[in-house]
């Protein structure tokens, strides 16, 4: 049994113990959350470039617009939503801070002859992650501030709401056809300008963002192209070592599974960014 002395010491060294290591298990804590959200990211990518795909159908953007009139009305994705750009943004302001904090606690005039592809690695995910958030501005001010009427694009509505309007506004039905083009299934009235946006909220239509014509419209642009094949480049830096950095945040890296891993995550990368290319290039090229 404990004396009250070495009750007293033992106290005293373990708030040593918790004062000396809190930077460290700080740091830690912050390496995890960088790597989960990380993760999460990455297969939001996967998600994304799957759902792209359907650009390439030539149904008038009868899948693609479904798709996203589905991911911008429910109430469940627009909560989801909220929590990606919530993990986005967590996920580059804890990046910066671990870099700066690291590279604070580097002792002055250290020098280190040979570096390690891991150090190579995780200093460049810094510059990537920079240079992938200022690619998100353009991808953003593209299409997702369309949607916000922040900047103008391509628009759509539903064709049973234009058929609504037969009898009451006949003049918003012959304008809505003669403007608009139909998708493959007739469900959507699509590729609206603007001023036409304009008329069909005047006639109380709801309008929605026409992803699918914005985007091919978009794609069409060669110096679009190029900006969004370095964007594509960049993420594939950035994914490469990231992806395998998450299992060693994690300890799950190791000897026996290490080169597994690696071809993993070569695999992941490539096809995620191929499937972004794959539409771009497919677009320009008239697919």
């Amino acid at each position: 049994m404990m004396t009250s002395v070495e009750e007293h010491l033992s106290n005293n060294q373990l708030k040593y113990f918790i004062i000396m290591n809190l930077p460290k298990i700080h740091s830690i804590s912050k390496k995890i959350l960088v790597g989960a959200l990380g993760a999460f990211l990455s297969f939001f990518l996967l998600f994304h470039a799957s759902a792209n795909l359907l650009i390439l159908r030539h149904d008038g953007g009868e899948w693609y617009n479904a798709f996203c009139h589905f991911m911008g009305t429910y109430v469940i994705v627009k909560v989801l939503e909220i929590g990606l750009f919530a993990a986005l943004l967590l996920h580059v302001v804890l990046a910066i801070w671990l870099a700066v904090t690291n590279k604070m606690a580097r002792p002055k005039g250290y020098h280190k002859p040979q570096r390690s592809k891991t150090h190579t690695g995780s200093k460049l995910q810094v510059w990537t992650g920079i240079l992938i958030f200022a690619c998100l501005i353009m991808h953003f001010t593209d299409f997702y501030f369309v949607k916000m009427g922040l900047v103008k694009g391509k628009y759509m509505v539903k064709t049973e709401d234009v058929v609504a309007l037969t009898t009451t506004q006949p003049d918003a039905v012959n304008y809505a056809e003669q403007h608009g083009e139909y998708s493959a299934r007739e469900n959507w009235l699509t590729n609206f300008d603007k001023e036409d946006k304009a008329v069909l909220e005047a006639a109380g239509l709801e309008v929605e963002p026409d992803f699918y014509h914005q985007a091919r419209e978009k794609f069409k642009i060669l110096h679009i192209i190029i900006a969004y094949l370095v964007f594509f480049t960049v993420v594939w830096f950035h994914l490469r070592h990231g992806f395998a950095a998450v299992f060693q945040t994690f300890g799950l890296y190791n000897y026996k599974y290490g080169k597994a891993i690696e071809v993993l995550g070569q695999i992941y990368t490539w096809v995620v960014c191929l499937m972004f290319a794959v539409v771009v290039i497919g677009v320009y090229f008239g697919l």
